[in-house]
């Protein structure tokens, strides 16, 4: 199974992992407690899922160079999880992963308000972000991440690499 991780400093690191190793088990997350004020649950449900400026202009750069791709294409037997940007003939799954929700090394925050529930979240975040990368890397697909703060053209560069393999 292959399996290429983009790291924080914008290398990707590829390798194998063998079946026998068992994945995290995403944690359940208890109801959120709410929004510690109007203007933070405004700001929240406001904040895009999909179509990010991150992923449109790694998906513009993409289709500048002539790749054709899937946009929010389900990942095979987990029809509420998508991957961002899909390259089905080269089985190569895009995900361009945003600095707080997936917990950047770099640049993710904690949040004081509801601080034990926000952890929870983000690690529950982090645990099925590895499963779907199992899941996808036990189909045959590659796997690329993205953090949304890298550079669009160096992003653009190792999907093109991934897929020429």
């Amino acid at each position: 199974m292959r399996r290429a991780w983009v790291a924080a400093a914008g290398t990707t690191v590829s390798q194998t992992v063998p079946m026998a190793v068992e994945p995290p088990v995403p944690q359940h997350v208890p109801a959120h407690p709410g929004a510690s004020s109007p203007a933070v649950s405004r700001r929240m449900s406001t904040a895009k899922r999909r179509d990010t400026a991150a992923e449109l202009a790694l998906r513009q750069l993409l289709h500048a160079q002539g790749l054709r791709y899937r946009v929010a294409y389900p990942v095979p037997g987990q029809r509420r999880r998508t991957i961002d940007v899909a390259f089905t003939r080269a089985r190569v799954a895009v995900f361009v992963d945003g600095c707080f929700w997936h917990g950047c090394p770099e640049h993710g925050t904690r949040p004081r308000s509801n601080s034990d529930w926000w952890t929870t979240k983000l690690a529950a975040n982090r645990a099925r972000d590895l499963d779907t990368d199992r899941l996808l890397g036990e189909l045959g697909w590659t796997v690329v991440r993205v953090w949304e703060h890298e550079e669009p053209d160096a992003a653009a560069l190792r999907v093109r690499q991934a897929i020429t393999r």
